[in-house]
C-alpha cells in the first residue's frame, strides 16, 4: 500500500475519532446519576441517598458568550448614605466596563420610591449609565419589592430577544419597609420570576439588612445570594457575581428523575423540588460553565435478595444551550446492587455523596436552628444540630469517610456555643 494512500486512511481516520469526539463534547452539560452505596443491604428496607449531578464546561473563550440582559437594583435609601453608596457606586461602575456593547442593561433605584434611571438598552459605549450611577445618592426608606419588581418589567422589555441572558442583581442594606415586605411575600415574587426565567441574585450589605427576606428571595428565583459585612468587599462581590452571568451556558433547565416500583423517593436534600408519586422534578433557571451543581432525593428502597441487580433511578435532563438556543435533552441511569455481607456494602460506598450529603442536611439543621433560636427556643435549636451531627458520625465512622466527619465535628462546638450564647445578628 502506498505511502499517500496510508496518510488518507490516516487522516480519514483521525477525522471520524475527532468527529465522535466533538459529537460526545459539543453540549455543555453532562448529566450523571450517583448513589452513596452502589451495593445496599439485601433482605430490608434501606434508605439511599440519590445524586443528580450536573457538570457543566467552560466556554472556551469570552468572545463565545451570550449577551446579558442586566437590571441593577440599587438601593439608596438613608442607611446607605457615606461609604456605603460610594462603594455601591464603584461597584457598579466597575461592572458596566466589562459589559460588551450588545450587552442589555437597566440601572433602578429606590428609596421610598423606585425610579428608572437607565431604560433596559444596549450598552454601546456606557457613558449614559456611567453618569447615572455617579449620581446615586442616598435618602429616604426602602421599597424593595417595588425595585425588584421594576427591575423585572425593565428585563420583560428584551426577554424574547434571542441570546440575552436575563439577570437581576439587587443591592441592600437594610429592611423592606415601604410596600410588601415580608419573607413570604418576597418569596413568592421570587417564585413567580423564577417562572419567567428570570433570577434575583441578592447582595446583602452589612448586619442590618433582613437575611429571610433576601435569600428567600435569591432561592426561590434560583439566584445567588451574597452576605457583605464590608461596603469594601461590594467591588469584589459583583465581579464575582458577573462572572458567573458572563459564564452562563444553559437555560431554563428542568431535571425529571424516574424511579422504578420499589424505590420510593421520600424528600429532597437541600433543594426546592417537586415529588409526586415515582416521579421527583427539579428546575433551574441558568448554570455557569466550569460549575457542579447537584440534587440530592432521599429514597426508600424495598427488600431485594442477595445478588439482585436493580435499577434505583433514571434520570432526563432538558435545557436550553445558551450559546446556540438550541433545545437539548439527554438521560442517565444508575443500577445498584444488594448484599448481605456488610463489608461489601461499606466499600462500595461513594465518599463524595456522602459528603454532599452531610453539608447539605447540616445546612438544613441549622436553619431550622436558627428558626428556633429567633423564638427563643435556644436549647431546642442547639439540639437539632447536636443530633444531626450526631448521626453524620455515625455514618463516618461506619464507612471511614473523613470528609463527613469533617463536617459533623464543628457542628458539635457550634451546638454548644448556640445552647450557651444564642445567635447574634452576625
Amino acid at each position: 500500500m502506498k505511502k499517500t494512500t496510508l496518510y488518507f486512511l490516516f487522516a480519514a481516520a483521525l477525522s471520524g475519532v475527532a468527529s465522535l469526539f466533538a459529537k460526545e463534547t459539543a453540549e455543555p452539560i453532562r448529566l450523571t446519576v450517583d448513589v452513596d452505596r452502589l451495593v445496599l443491604p439485601a433482605e430490608s428496607t434501606e434508605k439511599a441517598v440519590v445524586k443528580i449531578g450536573l457538570d457543566c464546561i467552560r466556554l472556551p473563550r469570552a468572545g463565545s458568550r451570550p449577551p446579558v440582559n442586566l437590571a441593577l437594583v440599587i438601593d439608596r435609601s438613608g442607611s446607605m448614605s457615606g461609604d456605603k453608596i460610594a462603594k455601591a457606586r464603584e461597584a457598579a461602575l466597575e461592572l458596566v466596563r466589562r459589559l460588551a456593547p450588545d450587552d442589555i442593561v437597566a440601572l433602578i433605584a429606590y428609596d421610598s420610591r423606585v425610579e428608572v434611571l437607565v431604560p433596559a438598552g444596549r450598552v454601546g459605549n456606557g457613558r449614559e449609565l456611567e453618569a447615572a450611577i455617579n449620581s446615586l445618592e442616598a435618602n429616604g426608606s426602602t421599597a424593595l419589592y417595588g425595585g425588584v419588581t421594576q427591575g423585572a418589567a425593565e428585563i420583560r422589555r428584551y426577554l424574547g430577544e434571542s441570546k440575552h441572558v436575563p439577570r437581576i442583581i439587587l443591592l441592600s442594606d437594610g429592611q423592606a419597609n415601604v410596600g410588601p415586605s415580608s419573607p413570604e411575600e418576597l418569596a413568592r415574587l421570587g417564585s413567580a420570576l423564577m417562572k419567567e426565567g428570570i433570577p434575583v441574585t441578592t447582595i446583602g450589605l452589612g448586619l442590618g439588612f433582613n437575611e429571610d427576606l433576601m435569600s428567600r428571595l435569591a432561592q426561590r428565583s434560583d439566584g445567588n445570594t451574597y452576605f457583605v459585612e464590608s461596603s469594601d468587599d461590594l467591588p469584589r462581590i459583583f465581579a464575582a457575581e458577573l462572572g458567573d452571568v458572563l459564564n452562563v451556558v444553559a437555560r431554563r433547565v428542568i431535571i425529571e428523575i424516574d424511579f422504578p416500583e420499589g424505590v420510593r423517593p421520600v424528600q429532597f436534600v437541600g433543594r426546592d423540588g417537586s415529588i409526586h408519586g415515582q416521579k421527583a422534578e427539579l428546575a433551574l433557571n441558568q448554570l455557569y460553565g466550569g460549575q457542579e451543581k447537584f440534587a440530592l432525593i432521599e429514597v426508600e428502597v424495598s427488600p431485594s435478595r442477595p445478588g439482585a441487580e436493580r435499577e434505583i433511578a433514571r434520570a432526563r435532563l432538558a435545557y436550553e444551550n445558551a450559546a446556540n438556543n438550541r433545545a437539548v435533552t439527554t438521560t442517565a441511569v444508575r443500577n445498584v446492587k444488594f448484599s448481605t455481607d456488610v463489608k461489601v456494602v461499606v466499600a462500595s460506598a461513594n465518599h463524595q455523596v456522602q459528603a454532599d450529603f452531610a453539608v447539605n442536611s447540616l445546612a438544613l439543621a441549622k436553619d431550622e436552628a436558627v428558626r428556633l433560636a429567633d423564638n427563643g427556643r435556644r436549647d431546642e435549636a442547639a439540639a437539632v444540630v447536636r443530633q444531626r451531627a450526631k448521626e453524620l458520625q455515625k455514618m463516618a465512622v461506619t464507612y471511614s469517610n473523613s470528609a463527613v466527619s469533617a463536617a459533623a465535628a464543628p457542628a458539635v462546638v457550634e451546638a454548644d456555643r448556640l445552647e450557651r450564647e444564642g445567635l447574634s445578628n452576625a
